[in-house]
């Protein structure tokens, strides 16, 4: 399997010397949507300096938090969403007679995959960092990497769980874009500024608050993160990332031994 994946990452590379201009234009394309997110909450917090006790240093932290967990995901487990187009155009078979585990043949379909994304995340969770004085020393070292894991996982399970319900119903758009969209509008700010039904949904129900939020809090030395949870909850992410995976996978083998195709 390790030789299999080191293969898919060769294509991935030659693929993109081959086509250089494509990669320049989804790195640009990447860097311009987290550019104008960064600049959409910019002009948020000159409005409101303060958002519930954070100000628009510790918000950039927060995001660079997420953006780093959120681009390793797509940098490594993104083709897990486009298991419901293989569903629905019947391509999803083929891994199916094949001997190696199926998950593990999705996320080595060989297309254009590089982790541009993730270096930029790198670059700008470290000049957030700086920028929120957050302390560096042995804990954010090992804390903060093993965050940016699980948010991933975490990331991974719910897609995962998204693709696994097109075995039942094929088409999901709606569904994904739903929780899509869950993901990048709430997780741009403290959950505590939200209502408590969003908060429990966004901590327990679909725990983005632990990709970014919880660990930041921690980091930043906040006092109270809502729901009466003490900071030191942050610390649960890469559990929390992995009990997600487990759940997912789990799931997704249910799925797999009722899939009955789409007859194309």
């Amino acid at each position: 399997m390790l030789a299999t994946y080191l293969q898919f990452w060769r294509i991935n590379v030659l693929t993109m010397l081959e086509y250089r201009a494509n990669f320049v234009m989804w790195f640009v394309f990447t860097l311009f949507y987290h550019g104008i997110a960064l600049a959409a909450l910019y002009v948020t917090m000159r409005q409101f300096p303060s958002m519930n006790g954070w100000d628009i240093r510790q918000m950039f932290f927060l995001y660079a938090l997420w953006m780093a967990a959120h681009e390793f995901h797509n940098a490594f487990f993104w083709q897990v969403v486009s298991v419901p187009d293989y569903v629905r155009e019947g391509r999803f078979d083929r891994f199916l007679v094949r001997p190696r585990d199926t998950l593990f043949q999705v996320l080595t379909v060989p297309q254009q995959t590089m982790p541009d994304g993730f270096v930029a995340a790198i670059v700008t969770l470290a000049f957030a960092t700086a920028v929120a004085h957050v302390r560096i020393d042995w804990i954010y070292g090992l804390f903060v990497p093993a965050i940016v894991l699980g948010g991933a996982l975490i990331d991974l399970g719910i897609s995962l769980t998204i693709a696994t319900i097109s075995f039942w119903f094929v088409r999901i758009d709606t569904l994904r874009w739903v929780a899509m969209s869950l993901e990048q509008d709430f997780t741009r700010y403290p959950i505590s500024i939200y209502g408590r039904g969003v908060q429990l949904v966004l901590a327990f129900v679909l725990p983005f608050a632990f990709m970014n939020y919880f660990p930041a809090a921690y980091l930043l030395n906040k006092g109270d993160v809502g729901l009466h949870l003490d900071p030191r909850v942050g610390l649960l992410t890469p559990a929390i990332g992995l009990a997600w995976l487990a759940v997912a996978y789990a799931f997704w083998r249910f799925g797999l031994r009722h899939y009955q195709g789409t007859g194309s």
